[in-house]
This record gives structure tokens, C-alpha cells and sequence, in this order.
């Protein structure tokens, strides 16, 4: 086992780690940029190193100054948590070129899933269901014309390096298709310095259904169920979880072990989330997540395990603590992500947090970086901090919810906790009932005469 791991992230996923790391009984230590010099997780880490200055692409992404740090403290091992370096493919080699040990996939699996035409290949070779596409990259109008008219429209062309939304246009008709092909490509270029695109079937009302799996990388792996992360703003998740309300017993048991049998048959390590579209009882599968998930405490919540202590067991060389059978689906939980943002617009809104309280009780979890006085620097993400509940059903869950939205207190700053109880109090939410186009349309319809 490792003696001390080096956490290159910040905020609530870096406090995650290091709780993970404490109760192991392993060192911790924290990096940080100097806008970053009094967040809780330098406070909270048995050790600390400044990596840089404000922007992360001088701090939190620059891979010297993180393997100088391992050096410098003798941290053994990197967890990487989300976002930042987590699915860099040769930070992974970095660290092993400098006998650093990378709490996640081995960079072969996170450079095959990085890119969604590749991904897509080896998912249907190793029998995953996917959206009826494109084979491979479409390189101009033409082509986008006759791939188009073979699967039907509507469609949508998607970069082959994307994320978060960017590289992604939706063409109803041959009409729409060209301006569609090019205007993605664009995007693609100058987000990702990669203009390819493809071209999938674009479904009408899917729900976005997302499968944790976790392997030990000797050809071991399991399942712990679905997420349902349907709410979504910009195609960035708001609200999301387990177990999906419209999934049946059926189609969890198919749908998992169909992934679990995949990531098995390439040796993967670790935590990893398979995301499909999904809709009439079909599993489409849309790309791989390499790591581990902002949303992965509603599985842990349903299933009663700590996914980043196995992260760092299988890394150390050890096994899972649990087989297929050991996992069983106990209650339903909701995770939603308060950010630092001012509605209707969710704009930034950085600050000093002049009083904070976070709400606790049965069943309720927060996972945030919070504390009073403390200045939230507007140089990263928004999220400032997740609630996550757990109840019996999903009624109890729904209404556990509800009654820690009306305790949490952040003042100083602007959140989207509003929106949350907004949008409990509508039928659908209460129901299940909703899509990946649901929140956009009631914000529209909500905000239409909004600031």
C-alpha cells in the first residue's frame, strides 16, 4: 500500500480524496495555485506544495510542476479526482516514466476512450449497443449527406475530441445539414485543435443513462447500476440520480453486465462510467468516462461503498473488496450541484462567502469546499459544492431533498439552490418524468422574461 498520494485537483473532489486517504491511514498532500493558498483542502491535506499562479494551465495542468511535487514531498502515487488531468493520457505516462503510480486507468484505455470514434469502435466490437452513426469520421459535405440519409434525419454531428457540448450541432433536415457540418467543425477546431466530426442519429426525447463500472485490470470487473443524469443545462449535468426512476430490474442486470463484461475483456483499472442514451426500453451508447464521476456519492450512497478507497486499493496492486453478487441496491439517492452562479443567466458569481451552513440530518451528504470567510476565486469552475440524499424510495429521497435545500445557507456570493426547489415543485421532477431537453425547455418557458 501507498504511503503518501499526491492529489493534482482542488475544492470538494481534492477533500474527497484526502478523507479517503485519512481514513486508510496514507499521508496526503495537496497542491495548489496561489489563488488557492487558504482553500479547506491545503488546510485540510498532511502536506501542501504551490504549483503556480492562478490559471490552471500555469498550475493544476502543468504536469512538471505536479511530478516536482511527488518529488519534492515522496509521494508514491497521483489521484487525479475529475476535470483538470484526469484523462490525460500522457500525464499517466509522465507519471510512470518517473515511477509515480496513477490512481486510475492504464493511458492505453483512457487514449482509446478519449477519442469518440475510436471509443465507439472497440465499444461495438466488444458488443455495447450504439447510435446508428457514421463508421468512423465524416470529412465533408457529401458525405454528411449520404451518412445522413442512410440513418435518417434528424441528426446530429458531434466532434470526434468533444465534450461539454462543444463540436455539436443538430441538423433536421439536408437543408440545415451543411451549415450544421461546417459550424461543428469550427467549434471542434478551435476548442480541441481537432476539426473531425461524425455524424449519430439524433434521438428525440432520450434520457441520458450512465452505468458505473469498476475493473481490478486483470480481467475482473463489476457494475454498480445506473445514474440518471437527464437534467441537464448546456449538456452539463444539474441534477442527477440512482437508481434511474424508469430503469426496470430487467434492463439494469442486461445493460450492466453488457458493460461490466466489456471493460473486463480489455483489463481496465478502476472507476470508469459508460454513458448511453436511452429511449423506448434501447441503450445507446454516446462515450466512456476514465474516472472517477462528479456524481459517483448517489452510488455510493445506494450501494454502501467507498469507490475512491477501491480506486486506491487496485492501483496499489490489491483487489476489489466486493464481487457482483456483493452489490445490492439499497434506496434511492439525488445528488444536486450548487454552484456559484447568479440566476437567471448563471453567470459567475465569485466572492467571499460571509456565512455558511451546511444541513445535515438522516440520509443527507455534503461534499463541499465551503467554509465562512472564504473568498471563492473566479478563476475555475462554479461548483462550489454537492448535496446528496439518500431515502428508503425516491419519495423520501425527493422529500429529504427538499427539506436540506431549505437549511443550506450561503451568503456573500449567488447559488443555483433556488432552482432546486423550483424545480421540485414541479409534476414531472416528482414523477420521473423528463428528458435530456427537459430543463432547457422549462428554463426557456420559466426565464423567457428574465434579466
Amino acid at each position: 500500500m501507498f504511503d503518501k498520494i499526491l492529489i493534482a485537483n482542488r475544492g470538494e473532489i481534492a477533500l474527497r480524496v484526502i478523507r479517503a486517504c485519512r481514513e486508510m491511514g496514507i499521508a496526503s498532500v495537496a497542491v495548489h495555485s496561489t489563488a488557492d493558498a487558504d482553500a479547506m483542502h491545503v488546510l485540510m491535506a498532511d502536506e501542501s506544495v504551490c504549483i503556480g499562479p492562478p490559471p490552471s494551465g500555469q498550475s493544476y495542468l502543468s504536469m512538471p510542476a505536479i511530478i516536482s511535487a511527488c518529488e519534492i514531498t515522496g509521494a508514491q502515487a497521483v489521484h487525479p479526482g475529475y476535470g483538470f488531468l484526469s484523462e490525460n493520457a500522457g500525464f499517466v505516462q509522465m507519471l510512470e516514466d518517473h515511477d509515480i503510480t496513477f490512481i486510475g486507468p492504464r493511458a492505453e484505455h483512457i487514449r482509446i476512450m478519449g477519442d469518440k470514434i475510436t471509443a465507439k469502435d472497440t465499444m461495438k466490437a466488444l458488443g455495447v449497443p450504439c447510435v446508428p452513426g457514421s463508421e468512423g469520421g465524416v470529412n465533408d459535405v457529401d458525405e454528411a449527406v449520404k451518412v445522413a440519409a442512410e440513418i435518417g434525419y434528424p441528426v446530429i454531428i458531434k466532434a470526434t475530441a468533444g465534450g461539454g457540448g462543444r463540436g455539436m450541432k443538430v441538423a433536421q433536415d439536408e437543408k440545415g445539414l451543411e451549415v450544421a457540418f461546417r459550424t461543428a467543425r469550427a467549434e471542434a477546431k478551435a476548442a480541441f485543435g481537432n476539426p473531425d466530426v461524425y455524424i449519430e442519429k439524433y434521438l428525440q426525447k432520450p434520457r441520458h443513462i450512465e452505468v458505473q463500472v469498476f475493473g481490478d485490470g486483470k480481467g475482473r470487473a463489476v457494475h454498480l447500476g445506473e445514474r440518471d443524469c437527464s437534467l441537464q443545462r448546456r449538456h452539463q449535468k444539474v441534477l442527477e440520480e440512482a437508481p434511474g426512476p424508469i430503469i426496470t430490474p430487467e434492463e439494469r442486470a442486461r445493460i450492466g453486465k453488457v458493460c461490466s463484461d466489456a471493460v473486463a475483456k480489455i483489463g481496465y483499472a478502476g472507476a470508469g462510467t459508460i454513458e448511453f442514451l436511452y429511449e423506448d426500453g434501447e441503450f445507446y451508447f454516446i462515450e466512456m468516462n476514465t474516472r472517477l464521476q462528479v456524481e459517483h456519492p448517489v452510488t455510493e450512497a445506494i450501494f454502501g461503498v467507498d469507490l475512491v478507497r477501491q480506486q486506491i486499493l487496485v492501483a496499489a496492486g490489491q483487489e476489489m473488496e466486493f464481487s457482483q453478487d456483493d452489490l445490492t441496491i439499497r434506496g434511492h439517492a439525488i445528488e444536486v450541484r450548487i454552484n456559484a452562479e447568479k440566476l437567471p443567466n448563471f453567470a459567475p458569481s465569485p466572492g467571499k462567502i460571509t456565512q455558511y451552513h451546511s444541513p445535515g440530518g438522516l440520509g443527507v451528504r455534503v461534499d463541499s469546499a465551503l467554509y465562512d470567510g472564504y473568498s471563492i476565486p473566479p478563476y475555475y469552475d462554479s461548483l462550489i459544492g454537492k448535496l446528496i440524499v439518500h431515502g428508503r424510495d425516491r419519495p423520501e429521497a425527493l422529500a429529504r431533498l427538499d427539506r436540506a435545500l431549505g437549511e443550506l445557507i450561503v451568503d456573500g456570493v449567488e447559488t443555483t439552490t433556488q432552482l432546486f426547489r423550483d424545480l421540485l415543485q414541479e409534476p414531472d421532477i416528482q414523477s420521473g418524468n423528463y428528458s435530456i431537453h427537459w430543463l432547457e425547455r422549462w428554463l426557456e418557458q420559466r426565464y423567457a422574461n428574465a434579466g
